[in-house]
């Protein structure tokens, strides 16, 4: 199975603009379902962006929609988060996920997780 590491996490002000990535090692990168969630103190994981294998279908939660974007490159084995117009609300710890349970936001669809960068958005 792959592993997973995320990186790109940092500090912004709100307004601001993160690109998160996600290198996968391991074999069959393009066969799996792909997510990014993320979790906040005190505060249940939440799916922000999911995206099928080939990269084709996307699905977000109403909360990020038209301000996150989910892409892949299966060329490079990466995973990416375009984040734009932050706000303090999107503060947590981002993991990317990878499944083979199609699209979901459920994190028991997903059996493979990395160690996850932090996203700090100040007002």
């Amino acid at each position: 199975q792959v592993q997973l590491v995320e990186s790109g996490g940092g500090s912004v002000q709100a307004g601001g603009s993160l690109r998160l990535s996600c290198a996968a090692s391991g074999d069959s990168y393009s066969s799996y379902y792909m997510g990014w969630f993320r979790q906040a103190p005190g505060k249940e994981r939440e799916g922000v962006a999911a995206i099928s294998g080939g990269g084709t279908t996307t699905t977000y939660p109403d909360s990020v929609k038209g301000r996150f974007t989910i892409s892949r490159d299966n060329a490079k084995n990466t995973l990416y988060l375009q984040m734009n117009n932050l706000k303090p609300e999107d503060t947590a710890m981002y993991y990317c996920a990878a499944g083979r349970n199609g699209l979901s936001f459920r994190s028991t669809s997903y059996n493979v997780w990395g160690q996850g960068t932090q996203v700090t958005v100040s007002s």
